[in-house]
């Protein structure tokens, strides 16, 4: 699944979204906890830097950007310093910032965060403090807002609507804008805010609750994918909506289609260090993918790798499509399973390549696997940061003039004993008789051999080195080799091998 979800983030293009709701300014200080201070009994925080980051709808439209997509912001910011520093940071970025309105009736929604470490340990949150108005917008802002906002929405893929219960996403606003972006064909994403009543939301076509806004609109209990279910339809049923992601944290994302349907979507388990800003990666994700046409299931999955990656981080941390890429093939490289079909192997090497990752081809028989072969593929692992094994079928193996009872071992084993070394990544089986055809295709960055092999004597040196390819000879293990131990066991020699 990972290959179609890789080759999903690879074809995207550069959609067209319109975030609309809650700006929000995370300003960070981050300082050594050193001691207790001798005025009071509190931590002494020593200061070391601040740090500006763009929260609520304003990091949705951040992390959009970083998966490259084109963002339109609209929503309110006060009259002050950090209303200009909001507008700024979202301009450095590439957001345009002309739906946003300066409502002088209100300050821009900061928080500032303290953040501590002692003794070189993971730094943690010690104290947050918030400036927010939560009252509804005044009519004339709300009116010139949705003035901006209408002539949008056509011009975009998708509208996500990012409600922190700040004020901005009024019942009024959200209904006339839901209207419209329907009318127009344009998928609308919403991260409710944690309410009693969604009727604000209702026509939307989707919407990202998690576990516990989720339970507080429903008035259930969510405590598995079942109750994630019941809870899902209810919404869907009273809301009008297409389908509904419930976000599960650990357990990962239910799915519940207005069709009646549902489906579950696990995740894996990773290290939390901060869940600020998951929620907002993955309406992210969703909007992006929404955009594109993805289908739910796909939605769901990469909102798992998203929000998964976001959790692992300090803070809020923007995310590009690399990062998301560079995920799903390490969620490959864990399934014990590595061989694959050519194409398979080349559109992950491709993948891999695009994010800069260094990779190493080598192949040969591997009929009995002894010392030496081991030896030369962790070799050969060390020159890169992925290593492909091509492998002569057994067809391959009759045809190469050897002794007639090779292969020994079939095609199959010989691919899963090396599919258990833990420094080869991919195997894959070829039939011609050499693997020109494999290089041909996956054009790795390093091509070596192992053995009695010169550099000149190496099959296929020449398509490498015609792109800028390297090619190594990486030598033998001394008293060493297939055809010694096959002619001992077969009683032409003494079983006696080098220490």
């Amino acid at each position: 699944m990972s290959y179609h979800l890789i080759d999903l983030v690879q074809s995207l293009d550069a959609p067209r979204i319109l975030v609309l709701g809650d700006l929000i300014l995370d300003r960070y200080l981050w300082g050594n906890a050193e001691r207790i201070s001798q005025e009071a009994p509190v931590i002494l925080l020593r200061e070391e830097k601040q740090e500006l980051r763009l929260g609520g709808a304003a990091n949705v439209a951040n992390m959009l950007r970083g998966l490259d997509a084109k963002v339109t912001m609209a929503g309110v910011v006060g009259d002050d310093r950090d209303g200009e520093d909001m507008i700024a940071a979202l301009k450095a970025v590439g957001v345009d910032c002309s739906t946003i309105l300066t409502d002088r009736t209100r300050p821009t929604t900061t928080k500032q965060r303290l953040i501590g470490h002692a003794q070189h340990r993971h730094p943690h949150q010690m104290l947050r403090v918030d400036r927010e108005s939560r009252e509804p917008l005044e009519l004339i802002y709300a009116t010139q807002l949705l003035d901006r906002i209408i002539g949008q929405i056509s011009q975009h893929d998708a509208i996500l609507i990012s409600d922190y219960a700040k004020g901005v996403c009024t019942p009024e606003v959200l209904k006339r804008v839901i209207e419209v972006a329907r009318d127009a064909g344009k998928p609308v994403i919403v991260d409710p805010a944690p309410m009693d009543e969604y009727s604000r939301y209702a026509g939307a076509t989707a919407m990202t609750p998690n576990r516990t806004e989720t339970g507080k609109a429903t008035e259930r209990t969510i405590r598995n994918y079942t109750d994630a279910f019941a809870a899902g339809r209810q919404l869907v049923n009273q809301l009008g909506l297409d389908r509904i992601f419930v976000t599960l944290d650990k357990d990962g994302v239910a799915v519940v289609r207005a069709d009646g349907t549902s489906e579950s979507f696990p995740t894996r388990q990773r290290e939390v260090y901060d869940i600020t800003g998951a929620g907002d990666m993955v309406l992210a994700t969703i909007g992006l993918g929404a955009a594109a046409g993805w289908d739910d299931a796909d939605l769901a999955r990469m909102a798992n790798i998203s929000g998964g990656l976001e959790v692992e981080q300090v803070g809020v941390v923007c995310l590009s499509r690399d990062e998301l890429v560079r995920d799903l093939l390490q969620e490959r490289s864990r399934d014990e399973n590595k061989t694959y079909e050519l194409e398979f192997v080349s559109r992950h090497v491709q993948a891999r390549k695009q994010i800069g990752q260094k990779v190493v081809f080598t192949n040969g028989c591997f009929d009995v696997m002894h010392i030496g072969h081991v030896s030369y593929l962790k070799q050969a692992a060390a020159l890169g940061d992925c290593l492909v094994v091509a492998i002569n079928s057994d067809q391959s193996v009759r045809t190469l003039g050897k002794a007639p009872d090779r292969p020994i071992f079939p095609q199959e084993q010989r691919a899963n004993m090396l599919a258990a070394l833990e420094c080869v990544d991919y195997v894959v089986v070829f039939n011609e008789q050499t693997p020109r055809k494999v290089l041909e295709e996956i054009r790795p960055n390093v091509l070596v051999k192992g053995g009695t092999y010169q550099i000149n004597e190496i099959v296929g040196r020449e398509i490498v080195q015609a792109y800028g390819g390297e090619v190594l000879a990486l030598g033998e293990t001394p008293g060493v080799s297939t055809t010694e131990i096959l002619a001992r066991l077969r009683g032409d020699g003494p079983m006696r091998f080098a220490a």
